[in-house]
Parts: C-alpha cells; structure tokens; sequence
C-alpha cells in the first residue's frame, strides 16, 4: 500500500483508532532505549522497567474520554518508575506530553489550571530529584508548555474549521436558495411572455373571425382583408413562439446567455398595425427627444402595449386607443387610453394577471404602472413611468 493511499486512511479515522495508533507510536518510542546497545557501567534494561514503562503509555488509549484521569495515571506511572526501579531514561515524557497536550485541548479552564499546577510541581520534583540542574527544569517546562500550547492552538483551529464549514453551509444553502428563485423568476417571466404573445394573437385572430361572416355577406374585400390579418397574425404569433423556445433550447448549453427573444420599439409600429386590423383607431405618438432605451427597456415598453392593446380588444368595447410614448428629462412615460367601457366592465375585467404582468414588468426596472379610468371617468387609461437610469442603460439587457 502507498503512502498516499494510507493518508486518506489515517486522517479519516475515528478518535479509537486515532488514539491506539498514537499509544503504539508513542510505546515505540519508549521502548527505543530498551533495544539500543548499552554501555556496561549503565543499568540493566530489565523486563520489569520495560513493563512500568508499558504502564505509564497505556492510559493514553483512554485520554479523549478521560484526560485528567489519564495524565494522573501517566504522571504516577513515571514516579513509580523512578522510584522502584533503576531502568534505562527516556530522552523525553512522551506519554506526559501527550497526556498534558489533551487536557488542553479538551478540558475546563479550571481543569487546565489545576493540572498546569500538578504538572508543574511534578517537573519540579522530578528535575530536583535527577539532576537539579537549572537547565534540565527549563527544557522540561518548555516541552511541556508547548504541548499546552499545541492543545489550545488545536482548539482554535477546529473553531476556525467549523466557522469556514458553516460558511460553506450558508453559501450553499443562499445559493440554492437564489437558485430556486431564479427559477421561479424564469418561469414566471415565460409565463407572462407566453400570455402576452399568445393572449394578444388569438385576441385579434377571435375579434377578425368573428367579424369575417359578417364582412363576407356585406363587404367581401373586407372579409378577404379580415382573413389575411388572421393569417398574419398566427404566423407572427408562430414565429415568436418558435424564437422563445429556440432561445431557452440553446442556453440549455450557455445558461449564461440573454434568456428571452427581445422585441424592441421598432416593432412597434407592426404591433398596432395588426391591433387595428380588429376595427380600433390607434394613434401612435412619441413625444420628446428619442433616445437609446437598452434592450431589456425597449422589449418591456413593447410587451406592455402589446398587453394593454390585447386587454382593449378583449374587454374594453372601445373604437379607439391612444398610445403615447413619452421621453421626459427623468423618465420614460408609456400611456395608453381607449374610449370603451371603462374600469367597471371594460379593460380592468378579466385582464387581472395581464394588469399584474404589467406592474411586474415596470417594477423589474424601477418602474411604476399606474391603471384606471380615463380622463372624465371614461374608458381605461394604464400609465407606465420608468426611470431616466433605466431608460439610459437598459438595465437587465
């Protein structure tokens, strides 16, 4: 087995194994003086030294469930071993160190102080009983410090490691969040496309076949005139459908591109060319200086006059519509008016979602739509107002 696929091993293990593979590394360690070649005049390595040495690492395979219960143990192990037998030395308290590092990292603070206490009267003990060399007492109290300190930092960084975790967490879960209302938002944007595009055809196609019969008995060459504008109302309805599909079908594999066929104010023109075939006068006026809207802007204003033309042909029972286009020094201003029935049975009935589609329309820009009765009180008037930053930059395009 390769190290690299030890690695993966070792750092996925669970805390038991953690621990018996740092006893065992640790009893390695210890037993190192024991198999050395010794000189004659030091003491024998016997198997009873080797046993209490044995003693003082086997409380480490307990140190996460118990670590002050385990450095007590491993601190009387050592003093037992100095003082009942006469065995080889150890270069370090091995055992001692990472007993004294666990209780760092996992106990109380009033634990760490009282253990940082014992352990210290034990450095001192020990060192005065050796050697008493100055020297010797302050390696050992740094060793052990460090590994306090060691303990303590591994604290910090698992604190560390969950905080970025829990980021993580978050981020995910606002991004799926945003993604799920960006999804919303796309359909709901498909579904005001397709009621637009929709609604408004079969509106005119319905209005033109109603009228048709009627025309063929009394004016033929407006029967054939009525039959044409259906024809070209359908194909003009197929061939947007045909855009929109084939536009969401390609960002399947660039989901980053423009997301919806853009109809712009040149189209305009074509739009209420069609509305009057169904029998409605409509002036088309555009007021102050014309200016570059952006995509986005110019494909709102042109799905707004295509909704309110389909709610007239609809509901209203007008014979005439105004559509004002309007550029001001702080806004655009679309307004349309018809002569019908007003907001009591006229264009406000039935056309409930299409109203909604408008003021959501407006609103994604900074807009505001404003509907109601005309002036006097007569007919239906739906006034659109989006801002001059809007209008300049084309936000969303």
């Amino acid at each position: 087995m390769h190290m690299r696929d030890l690695a993966p091993r070792v750092l996925g293990a669970g805390p038991r194994t953690v621990d018996l593979t740092v006893a065992l590394l640790v009893q390695a360690a210890v037993t190192m003086p024991f198999v050395v070649p010794r000189a004659p005049e030091l003491p024998e390595a016997t198997w009873t030294a080797y046993g209490l040495t044995t003693l003082t690492v086997l409380p480490l395979v307990a140190r996460r469930r118990a670590p002050v219960a385990a450095l007590i143990v491993v601190l009387l192990a050592g003093g037992l071993y100095k003082f009942a037998v006469d065995g080889p030395g150890q270069p370090l308290p091995y055992a001692g160190l990472v007993a004294f590092y666990t209780v760092a990292e996992l106990s109380s603070p009033l634990k760490r102080l009282a253990i940082t206490v014992l352990t210290a009267v034990a450095v001192l003990f020990s060192v005065g009983l050796d050697s008493s060399e100055i020297r010797e007492l302050l390696f050992s109290l740094f060793v052990f410090a460090a590994a306090y300190a060691f303990g303590r930092f591994t604290v910090t960084r698992k604190a560390y490691l969950n905080a970025v975790e829990g980021r993580a967490r978050q981020l995910e879960l606002t991004h799926r969040i945003e993604t799920e209302q960006a999804a919303v938002r796309e359909r709901n944007r498909i579904a005001r496309e397709m009621h637009d595009i929709l609604s408004h055809a079969v509106s005119l196609m319905i209005v033109q076949a109603e009228a048709g019969p009627v025309a063929v008995r009394t004016a033929p060459e407006r029967a054939e005139a009525a039959f044409d504008a259906i024809s070209e109302t359908g194909r003009d309805a197929m061939v947007q459908l045909r855009r929109m599909l084939g536009v969401l079908r390609e960002n399947e594999s660039a989901p980053d591109a423009p997301r919806e066929p853009q109809p712009s104010l040149a189209e305009l023109p074509a739009l209420i060319a069609r509305a009057r075939g169904s029998g409605l006068e409509i002036p088309y006026e555009v007021t102050g200086p014309v200016r570059t809207l952006g995509l986005a802007v110019e494909a709102t204003v042109h799905r707004i006059v295509q909704e309110a033309l389909t709610n007239v042909v609809k509901h209203a029972a007008a014979d005439m519509v105004s559509v004002q286009l309007a550029y001001g020094t702080e806004a655009l201003t679309l307004t349309i008016t018809d002569d019908g029935r007003g907001s009591g049975t006229g264009a406000g009935t039935g056309a409930g979602m299409g109203l909604i589609g408008i003021r959501e329309r407006a609103a994604a820009h900074g807009g505001t739509a404003v509907t109601g009765p005309g002036p006097g009180g007569r007919g239906f008037r739906v006034r659109v107002t989006i801002p001059q930053a809007d209008t300049r930059t084309g936000v969303g395009s």
